[in-house]
């Protein structure tokens, strides 16, 4: 059952250590994601699955290590305590390794934690029913979701400027401030490829667990700094 789900962006450069000089731009945005995981602890759930974007796609589990070491910056993390199933196979994606980070900073040791990778390709009936399976798990469930909204808001963004970003990132901030699954569902996939919205996937996962939990939602955060949409949620 979902009890609780937070929504943060995984740009590397919430890491203050890569964003390096430019780490006070994102202060907000960490802040906000800091709220949100608070939300999550406040449900007191049985476990935690962290949903991000991810080429491979497949799970990950608690002890599973991630690093920034491709943006130039040595630094570890773990997706909770170590364990022996955690001990082998790939590392972290690095919108896990950024959902770590913020686990780790904001001191979360005690619930057991899960990760599972989705692949752009993955059609919104896909990822919903994926989501129906952890939502329909024994015990009290959270789920904190990783993934930016579109990457061409201006002439500097990373995928230029689209006139069609401004209205997509609105209409995802609008579902996630109401905690509207249908809305997130009928979230086109062509489009948020087109746009490099990478939260399109792991968001309709959250629409597919949520379905029928009767949450609230609350919007913490909704700006495009970089050109890029970050969005901030928590569903309770």
């Amino acid at each position: 059952m979902l009890v609780a789900a937070a929504v943060c962006p995984c740009p590397p450069l919430l890491v203050p250590e890569v964003a390096s000089g430019a780490a006070p731009e994102l202060d907000t945005a960490r802040a906000a994601c800091a709220d949100a995981l608070g939300v999550l602890a406040a449900a007191r759930p049985d476990r935690l699955m962290i949903v991000g974007p991810d080429e491979r796609g497949g799970l990950y589990a608690q002890g599973v290590p991630g690093s920034f070491r491709g943006f130039g910056v040595d630094l570890a993390v773990r997706l909770g305590p170590a364990t022996d199933a955690g001990a082998d196979g790939p590392e972290l994606p690095y919108s896990l390794a950024v959902a770590a980070w913020l686990l780790e900073r904001c001191g979360w040791a005690e619930f057991p934690v899960e990760g599972v990778g989705v692949q752009d390709t993955l059609t919104p009936e896909r990822c919903a029913a994926l989501g129906r399976v952890i939502g329909a798990e024994d015990g009290r469930t959270a789920l904190l979701v990783m993934g930016d909204g579109s990457a061409c808001r201006t002439v500097k963004a990373p995928g230029y400027l689209d006139e069609r970003a401004a209205p997509f990132d609105a209409e995802a901030a609008r579902a996630l401030a109401t905690a509207d699954p249908a809305a997130l569902t009928a979230l086109d996939a062509g489009l948020a490829r087109e746009l490099k919205a990478s939260g399109r996937a792991p968001w309709q996962v959250l629409a597919g667990a949520a379905d029928g939990a009767d949450l609230g939602g609350t919007l913490l955060y909704d700006d495009a700094p970089y050109g890029v949409g970050y969005l901030v949620a928590s569903w309770s």
